[in-house]
């Protein structure tokens, strides 16, 4: 995925708060996916309407500290892709 994607959460996938792992998962027909704070935050970016570039920017702008964000989110979405969690609109 480049910056100029749009990516979506794969049909087969629902993101949800899963009170018991205490963490926000990834659910899919057979069988769920612990996410990381990092990777919560950004999945939960991932609406259908905004680029991958408008996502580092709003995450960039919420975490100014953070170094390396935009490698971080894109090595992320890379993974996320490859595993077919997210897929372009």
């Amino acid at each position: 995925m480049n910056k100029t994607t749009i990516p979506r959460l794969n049909r087969h996938f629902r993101m949800q708060w899963e009170e018991a792992q205490n963490c926000h998962v990834l659910l899919y027909p057979e069988g769920m996916v612990k996410l990381n704070d990092s990777a919560s935050l950004i999945l939960g970016c991932v609406d259908g309407s905004r680029s991958v570039g408008d996502i580092i920017a709003d995450l960039s702008a919420r975490f100014p500290d953070v170094e390396d964000i935009a490698g971080d989110i894109e090595e992320f979405m890379a993974i996320a892709s490859a595993r077919r969690w997210i897929e372009p609109v």
